[in-house]
């Protein structure tokens, strides 16, 4: 799903995502992440983004079975300095290079559910956790590009002359992804030259940061007309007060910006004529918000994003191939609309 023809002379990146285990029997989950990556790879997205947190499945263990049943598409695997060593993450991503020659993009990942951190006796204050992840991610592209040993002292993190085996073909170095949706993430981004990552406000409201690579994460559900659009989107996501209990629940348990951004906005566009649609975030489906209308409407929120410079969209999990099938042409009519 790569386009070209940006007035930035550079392909805009799309990921899809994968299926979390939480949310699929397990007879049917390997079934299901093999599926949904094949749909992602004929659709021509870049990578495949995997989540993690304290109820879902090892994301490298998920990695290794996407790429084993896909040509190209790289797996967007997200990695939580609680769960690992800098040096197992490094040796991750060099080993399945080794093994498939496939390139690995890493989504860093600050902090997660408040629970989780508090089952894990992770108690570091929200902006230090981004002061962590800078050290801990400094580490890892260390140890990936050098063909010296690496020594590093910080605060949170040392290693001392430190080799990575096997060496990792610079080709295949990887891309590091990070919220950007608080200070402290915009400031660790800018630290380590990632991509920034955004759950965004309507596109009139929003601007990018000419200065970083920027991206948004979107649910996309686009019709030929505008009501078809609408019928599928209520039928995927119905009114759920259990959800919406569940939702409220969570953001009382999370010191999550984007969370806590997410949910205040909801409460001003509500009601409004929009393609903005928040309603799977508020009754818990989901972690981002949706847009929702014809090709036409919704390819024109896109190109807006684009246009403020955002160069990298990760899509929402795709529902079945037939949705990818109506993204990719959301996306063709955006490419032709986007200012040159």
């Amino acid at each position: 799903m790569t386009q070209s023809g940006t007035n930035h002379n550079q392909d805009i990146k799309f990921f899809s995502t994968c299926p979390q285990s939480s949310a699929v029997d397990r007879e049917s989950f390997m079934r299901k992440v093999i599926d949904v990556a094949q749909w992602s790879e004929n659709a021509g997205c870049e990578g495949i983004l995997i989540y993690t947190d304290n109820s879902l499945m090892d994301p490298w263990l998920i990695a290794q079975v996407i790429i084993q049943n896909t040509t190209k598409l790289c797996p967007l695997v997200a990695v939580q300095p609680a769960y690992m060593h800098p040096y197992s993450v490094a040796k991750m991503v060099s080993s399945l290079a080794h093994l498939h020659r496939r390139r690995v993009y890493l989504n860093m990942v600050a902090g997660g559910f408040k629970n989780d951190l508090t089952a894990l006796h992770d108690t570091t204050p929200h902006d230090k956790r981004y002061a962590r992840l800078v050290e801990y991610t400094t580490i890892i592209m260390e140890l990936l590009r050098s063909d010296t040993p690496v020594t590093y002292a910080g605060e949170f993190y040392t290693v001392d002359k430190l080799r990575m085996t096997p060496p990792l073909p610079p080709q295949l170095f990887p891309d590091v992804l990070i919220s950007g949706s608080s200070e402290a993430g915009v400031a660790a981004a800018r630290a380590l030259g990632a991509t920034t990552v955004k759950y965004p406000q309507p596109a009139k409201h929003e601007a990018g940061d000419r200065s970083l690579n920027c991206a948004i994460r979107v649910g996309i559900i686009g019709r030929e007309f505008e009501e078809d659009a609408w019928q599928a989107a209520y039928e995927r996501f119905p009114e759920d007060r259990k959800g919406n209990l569940t939702h409220h629940l969570a953001m009382k348990t999370s010191d999550s910006s984007w969370h806590r951004q997410l949910s205040e906005l909801g409460q001003s566009v509500r009601g409004t004529e929009s393609v903005y649609w928040l309603h799977p975030f508020e009754t818990y489906k989901t972690f981002c918000p949706y847009l929702v209308g014809s090709y036409q409407s919704v390819a024109a929120e896109v190109a807006k994003y684009v246009e403020s410079g955002y160069r990298t969209v990760i899509l929402d999990a795709p529902s079945s191939k037939e949705e990818l099938d109506h993204i990719k042409s959301v996306f063709r009519l955006a490419n032709q609309m986007v200012v040159r």
